[in-house]
């Protein structure tokens, strides 16, 4: 918690000596557009099942954004994402063990609302839908049978879910550095049958954007 104050602060001096060296600490009232792209490091939480234990994974994220000014501190940003997530397991399913890596590509829509107290520094917050689009499971190491296999194949995933984002924007003129953590509101048990392990979504984003 320590660690995170201090950043917080040091980020704030950051957009605060960026507003004054731009000449103006008024945030802009103009349309935006821009796209972007970076990292998300993403892992699960509440997750329910036999013996699961999960370690967090690397995948990749772009898309792009709009900004609308509502007034002249607040502002919405709605944007849309191919966003990777994923995590790497281990755990037990019909009494034997599993190593497994799983790959999820998901379109995410998050919309913000956007405050932005001096011109280098956004905060936002909001909703955001996202819609599963491919599941990918590696297994690894370990003897996996056909019937665990096929649990997993055939698990009944949930492929529309509502999730809450928040994070920053620090603007650099036409640079835009996006810092973000997310988590979904449902876990992935579609259908409220499957077997395998349940669990929600949580990552944290990075990204290098630019305004067109």
């Amino acid at each position: 918690m320590k660690n995170l104050i201090v950043t917080g602060i040091a980020l704030l001096f950051l957009a605060n000596s960026i507003s004054a060296q731009e000449g103006s600490m008024t945030p802009s009232n103009d349309l935006s557009l821009g796209i972007k792209g970076g990292t998300n490091y993403s892992n699960v939480y509440d997750s329910r099942g036999e013996d699961f234990n999960a370690d967090p994974k690397f995948g990749w994220v772009a898309g792009g954004f709009l900004t609308i000014p509502i007034i002249r501190y607040v502002a919405i940003q709605p944007e849309v994402l191919f966003s990777q997530k994923g995590f790497k397991a281990t755990g037990s399913l019909l009494g034997s063990s599993y190593s497994l890596t799983r790959t999820t590509n998901y379109i995410d829509v998050p919309l913000f609302v956007v405050v932005r107290p001096i011109k280098a520094l956004s905060l936002m917050a909001g909703p955001q839908y996202s819609y599963l689009l491919k599941r990918k499971d590696e297994f690894t190491g370990g003897a996996v049978n056909v019937q665990q296999e096929e649990e997993f194949k055939n698990d009944d995933i949930r492929k529309n879910t509502l999730c809450f984002i928040g994070g920053l924007d620090i603007n650099l003129s036409h640079l835009v550095l996006g810092a973000r953590v997310g988590w979904d509101v449902k876990n992935n048990n579609g259908d409220g049958t499957s077997t395998t392990p349940n669990y929600k979504n949580v990552w944290f984003q990075a990204t290098v954007g630019i305004k067109i």
